[in-house]
């Protein structure tokens, strides 16, 4: 006979499994974090795995392939950023003295315009913005010692990345094993939809965010913001995080511009340029390039990628869009789940979209309500 537990010893056995699941993944991160992302880049590379070996290359050659051909592009990228953020340190002290000067050009207009001289909120300006710079390059090395750390964490990344290339299949028919064989069926499809969801994700989204560097650059330069390699790429990789990643992203070179800058015409034309920019992004690169991939909701985005950054940091907020991605596979295609589905998808709020259809309804049910009140 089966055992009748009270709501409320339910709730607190659920309760008490999510925040043991949520310790466990605080406590292994350094652990996890690295795998679950060699796994995202494996599915990135895998395409190009998939290519070669249809070529006749080996497997093992193919994945290695794969590998030494990303290590390049990413390789040539951190060089070059790296030189340019030494730049940009060498160029501190500079930057230092004109922040200063505009902190003091800001406080004689407002006290022209407005007569209002408030020393203590100038005072604490010039202070923040002294700190800054003074500690600037002291600040990078600790950024770029903890970034090393990372780096090391991630060094191992190739490994995960050839194992699950090379592994790929050996996993697959794991998961069939253990799968009922009634269900089989179904376990290949989610299995299938995974490479291709997650590849054409990670795919398109690298392509945007090389596409973006190239403009967010271009821009800066023509702008002449000095160090534009070093914000441009910055920016543009911010982008791997969704939402948030764009304004941040725009922010730094922004708040560098008007800090630094001899006239805020500089930065207003930076803030154009990341306008002009992620209005290109957001309706023609990214609905043409990565489309409606993922099928996730964006509050269900939102939500994940703010908890991914309090559970793992920035590499959280990177991997969690695409691991809810594919739990909404799973839930897709198990029935028992389809009440997750619902949640995290895009069903059941079309008539709610912003869409050029609704927008054309709306517009008749206003012109119909008129063209009543008139015949009255």
């Amino acid at each position: 006979m089966m055992t009748r537990y009270p709501l409320s010893m339910k709730i607190a056995f659920t309760l008490l499994v999510i925040i043991l699941f949520i310790y466990g993944l605080i406590a292994a991160k350094d652990f996890l974090y690295p795998v679950v992302i060699g796994v995202l880049l494996g599915y990135l590379l895998y395409p190009i795995a998939c290519f070669l070996e249809k070529q006749g290359f080996p497997r093992i050659l193919a994945s290695l392939i794969s590998i030494i051909f990303f290590i390049s592009i990413v390789g040539t990228g951190l060089i070059l950023l790296y030189k340019q953020t030494g730049n940009l340190v060498d160029d501190l002290p500079v930057y230092k003295v004109q922040a200063l000067k505009n902190i003091d050009k800001l406080e004689t207009l407002i006290e022209d315009q407005f007569g209002l001289r408030d020393l203590r909120l100038v005072d604490f300006f010039r202070d923040r913005i002294k700190y800054f710079f003074e500690v600037g390059s002291e600040t990078m090395n600790k950024a770029f010692t903890n970034a090393a750390g990372t780096v090391f964490r991630l060094g191992i990344l190739p490994v995960y990345i050839f194992l699950f290339l090379y592994y790929r299949t050996k996993l697959a028919y794991f998961i069939l094993q253990k799968v009922p064989k009634a269900d089989r069926k179904t376990a290949i499809k989610v299995l299938h939809d995974f490479s291709k969801v997650v590849s054409r994700f990670m795919g398109g989204i690298s392509t945007v965010v090389l596409i973006l560097a190239i403009l967010n650059t271009s821009g800066l330069i023509m702008i002449g913001i000095k160090n534009a390699l070093v914000f441009g790429i910055v920016s543009a990789a911010c982008s791997y995080i969704p939402y948030f990643g764009t304004l941040i992203g725009g922010s730094i070179p922004f708040v560098f511009s008007l800090l630094t800058s001899d006239s805020p015409v500089v930065a207003i034309k930076v803030l154009i340029l990341y306008l002009v920019i992620h209005a290109f992004e957001n309706n023609i690169l990214s609905p043409n390039i990565v489309g409606n991939s993922l099928r996730l909701n964006p509050m269900v985005i939102i939500l994940g990628v703010v908890g991914g950054g309090m559970v793992w940091g920035i590499p959280g907020m990177f991997a969690v869009v695409p691991l809810m991605a594919m739990f909404n596979i799973m839930s897709e295609n198990i029935e028992r789940l389809h009440a997750f589905s619902f949640l995290l998808g895009t069903r059941g709020t079309r008539r709610h979209a912003l869409t050029v259809e609704n927008i054309r309804d709306f517009w008749k049910r206003i012109t119909n309500n008129i063209r009543k009140k008139l015949k009255k």
